[in-house]
């Protein structure tokens, strides 16, 4: 089998279109019925804001591949200079069930968000051609700051302002210099979501703290799936869904919403309608978009077979016997 370790994937590099190309392939595979996925079970003891989750998925059409996610979550960390996450990616031969390779990195876990919500952005500005972006961002970790990587890559020339929030502050010297006339560290989480009409959400916050209505038109992506008050979102029509068993539990706001202002599946369209039937357009060009990702493994699983794909291209990594 093929062994990646984290220096081996950010040899492979990033390729932004590719891997945004890669997960709406998946999309489509999944409307057509061809994988398998069940609901993640969360493995917990000791504290219960710990938890490792297992995310096991088979993905058919040109994806063809089975395998399981690992991956840790322990906020604390953070305070002892860890990284929050670790996540290894085990592929199967879905013919043999072999092992095929293993992706010992959190990469593609931290990819794979940020390409869902990169296809996101493509279909709302399909649905609603912005004059200019205005890119919000709260949490300036790794995924933050993937986010915004992904954003620059693939929307840069739209992109007329971007605010940044992180209660521990947030680190731009990284920004590339075209950005930096453009781009400021906001003093509140309010700052960045009353100015933003794409603003996304990724911390690693222990309690909600959103409690003001969202801007007319705007897209939330809701990464970090627990920042919300439901009051603030009671209005809101547009809510958008990876798959409604995997994210109405675990004390997300979609579960909280669903608690407190009785959200149905019903009342929701799911991330294959967006690219399947193109559900934007369905609603008003004033109304706020909530799309509300718990994480799909069949995306990982797609997103390891496209960097074993160029890997073995480029003969980067550790043949295993």
């Amino acid at each position: 089998m093929l062994y990646l370790n984290d220096r081996d994937l950010r040899e492979v590099g990033l390729d932004w279109p590719a891997l945004v190309e890669s997960v709406e392939s998946t999309v489509r595979i999944m409307d057509s019925g061809d994988y398998a996925q069940p609901v993640k079970p969360y493995l917990r003891y000791n504290n219960p804001r710990n938890r490792i989750i297992a995310m096991p998925a088979y993905a058919g059409g040109e994806v063809n591949a089975a395998g399981i996610k690992w991956i840790s979550s322990f906020p604390d960390n953070i305070q002892a200079g860890l990284p929050r996450a670790h996540s290894i990616i085990v592929l199967n031969n879905p013919a043999t069930g072999e092992p095929s390779a293993i992706l010992n990195s959190p990469m593609p876990s931290i990819v794979r968000t940020a390409s869902i919500s990169g296809l996101m952005i493509r279909y709302f500005i399909e649905a609603r051609p912005l004059v200019r972006i205005h890119l919000g961002i709260i949490g300036w970790g790794p995924i933050g700051q993937y986010h915004f990587q992904m954003a620059a890559a693939l929307y840069g020339d739209r992109i007329e302002s971007i605010r940044i929030f992180d209660i521990r502050g947030a680190d731009l010297s990284g920004i590339p210099p075209i950005y930096r006339d453009r781009i400021e560290v906001a003093k509140t989480w309010a700052d960045v979501y009353r100015h933003s009409n794409i603003f996304i959400t990724c911390t690693v916050s222990n309690h909600r703290y959103i409690d003001l209505p969202p801007a007319k038109g705007s897209l939330l992506l809701n990464v970090s799936l627990r920042d919300y008050k439901p009051e603030a979102l009671a209005s809101v029509k547009a809510i958008i869904v990876d798959d409604w068993d995997e994210v109405c539990r675990e004390n997300t706001d979609i579960e909280q919403l669903h608690l407190e202002q009785g959200l149905t599946c019903e009342g929701t369209r799911t991330i294959t309608d967006v690219v399947s039937r193109r559900c934007f357009a369905d609603f008003a060009a004033d109304e706020p978009i909530f799309f509300c990702p718990m994480g799909m493994a069949v995306f990982d699983i797609a997103t390891a077979v496209y960097y074993v794909k160029i890997a073995r291209e480029k003969g980067i990594g550790t043949e295993l016997e």
